[in-house]
Order: C-alpha cells, then structure tokens, then sequence
C-alpha cells in the first residue's frame, strides 16, 4: 500500500483503538449522560461518527469507481486541494473551533453502547477497505460533494485524510466529556 494510503489506514484503526479504550473505560449507563445541556453525550459522539460515515461510504465507493476509470500513471504523492487540507486542519482534535453540524448528522443518544461500538466497528471495516481499493489510483482527480454542505467540494484523496480526523475529533470530545462526567462523582 501507498505510504500516505497506510497513514490513513493507521489513523482509521487508531480511532478504532481510541474507541474501543473509551467503551472500556465508560460504564454503560454514562454513556447518553451530558455534562452540559448544550454538549452531545458519549453516545452522542459516537451516533454521529456513525452517521457521518454511512453518509460518506457511498460517496467513497462512486469515487474510486470514477477513478478506477481514470487514464493515467498512480500519483507518486497524494495531495489534498485547498478546500480539503482547510477541512482536514479544521477537523482534528482538540477542537478550537465548535462547528454546528446539519439536521442530518445530529444523532441521538438512545442507542445501546454494545451496538454504537459494533456499528462503528463495521463502518470502520468498510472505510478501511475503500483505502485498500485506493491504492494506485488517481485520487487527487475526482471531487465528492460533501454530505454536510452540498456547496463544499474536494478531492478524494482530502476526503480519505479527512474521515479519521473527525473521527478522532469526536472521540476527544467524548473523552471530555468521560473526565467531566467523573469530575462530576
């Protein structure tokens, strides 16, 4: 696999790591408690990242189609557009900057930790596959639209880098909300 490719397949399985050390760590009923009416619950956090990837999975899927079809040599480097590398900045942890996310994307908290964690668990398989599928193609050279904003567009290549930066956005910020549910007791 590409380098840059196994950095995104390492970032994919470390927030799968960082999850699971959470679940490990959160007693169950912790889980759909806020700390603050106006901050998402564990479960919160997770439910979006789920949301936010099989949103994103048939976007990745069309994408490596359209450049599965592409002519041409495999890049030597991978490089993200502009749109991409300010999205990729902003994503990741700590968050400096809170983001409000569209109806689509604000999830519930009423889910069961085991299933929350067992529905990211195959998500994350599928996206780590669509990487595998990405190697030696063209990535830079096909554009998705973004679920959240139909007006934002950028390579797919941005898009891979992308996922597992908001993946571990959202997972710091369950992780805070852990230390304040403790600092709470």
């Amino acid at each position: 696999m590409h380098p840059q490719l196994q950095e995104v397949a390492d970032e994919f399985a470390a927030a799968q790591a960082r999850l699971h050390r959470l679940a490990d760590s959160l007693p169950a009923d912790w889980w759909p408690k806020r700390p603050d009416p106006a901050r998402w619950s564990v479960a919160e956090c997770v439910a979006h990242l789920n949301l936010a990837s099989r949103a994103y999975l048939p976007l990745l899927q069309r994408g490596l189609e359209q450049a599965a079809a592409l002519d041409g040599p495999p890049p030597r480097r991978f490089r993200r557009d502009l749109i991409g590398w300010l999205l990729w900045r902003m994503a990741g942890p700590p968050v400096r900057h809170r983001v409000r996310t569209t109806a689509p994307f604000v999830p519930t908290g009423d889910t069961r930790p085991a299933e929350l964690v067992a529905a990211f668990d195959e998500l994350q398989a599928q996206q780590l596959a669509c990487v595998a599928r990405a190697d030696g193609l063209p990535l830079s050279r096909v554009k998705i639209t973004s679920p959240f904003d139909q007006r934002i567009r950028y390579n797919l290549y941005s898009c891979l880098t992308i996922l597992p930066r908001h993946q571990h956005r959202h997972l710091w910020q369950a992780e805070r909300v852990l230390e304040r549910l403790r600092g709470a007791r």
